[in-house]
């Protein structure tokens, strides 16, 4: 891999993270009629919004903690809680995500759970839990044992990838559903096959989401941006009340 500059790269990430918010709150706001919390379809726009924000951007966010230069030196504590901190802000998002979407179809009388979008989302997101509870048990109480928190590590920092991975999934297959479905023949003035500019528009935000979760999976898996295990301090002694 090519050697670049952790904060150069990371700033850029950033812009790219904000731009792929930018992109779905525009989409939503200018092509899909705005926002309410009312049951209506603009209460349906909060769901790709939120679940941009959150499982994308945010969880790419606080997966990459960890390769901040100030995180190898010193005690791990506080960027642990900040690690613990955007995750939860992730998952809190995307269940209000989940809330907009389930209101609205309850509301308009439209099935729930009948697409595989809405398997792979709502698997994505119970999959976060999941991960989001053992992490927090074993990483930041002070009960689990050293050889349980060296032997689950691996296993934590795998699922952490995957549920980036299925999140980018699950989001790029919302946005063509949600096309399909918007500018479908008969009922839109420009279908979807013959691309007009909302189609252009949020196929760009789907190749933004893929190229924002590629270049996170890209920081998570390059060796000289990791914390050097020797000076990792969670392996070694619990945490709350312990670490100094």
């Amino acid at each position: 891999m090519p050697d670049l500059p952790f904060l150069p790269f990371c700033a850029c990430l950033g812009s790219l993270g904000l731009g792929c918010v930018a992109f779905v709150s525009a989409w939503c706001q200018h092509w899909r009629g705005g926002f309410a919390w009312d049951g209506s379809v603009r209460m349906f726009n909060w769901h790709p919004v939120l679940m941009v924000t959150g499982m994308v951007v945010l969880y790419g966010a606080a997966a990459l903690v960890y390769r901040l230069p100030p995180t190898w030196r010193g005690p791990k504590l506080p960027w642990k809680i900040l690690h613990s901190t955007l995750a939860l802000t992730a998952f809190i998002l995307a269940v209000l995500g989940l809330v907009a979407v389930f209101n609205f179809h309850n509301a308009s009388g439209t099935p729930n759970m009948y697409s595989l979008h809405s398997w792979l989302g709502l698997g994505t997101i119970l999959l976060f839990s999941c991960q989001w509870v053992t992490g927090f048990s074993a990483f930041l109480l002070p009960y689990a044992p050293i050889w349980l928190r060296t032997l689950y590590k691996p296993i934590h920092i795998f699922f952490g990838s995957t549920i980036l991975m299925l999140s980018m999934a699950s989001c790029v297959s919302g946005i063509n559903e949600k096309l399909f479905f918007s500018l479908k023949n008969g009922t839109a003035s420009v279908p979807y096959k013959l691309l007009p500019p909302e189609a252009v528009f949020a196929n760009i935000l789907g190749l933004l989401i893929i190229l924002f979760g590629v270049l996170v999976l890209y920081a998570l898996a390059k060796p000289s941006w990791k914390r050097p295990e020797a000076d990792s301090l969670d392996t070694h002694q619990p945490l709350l009340g312990a670490e100094h």
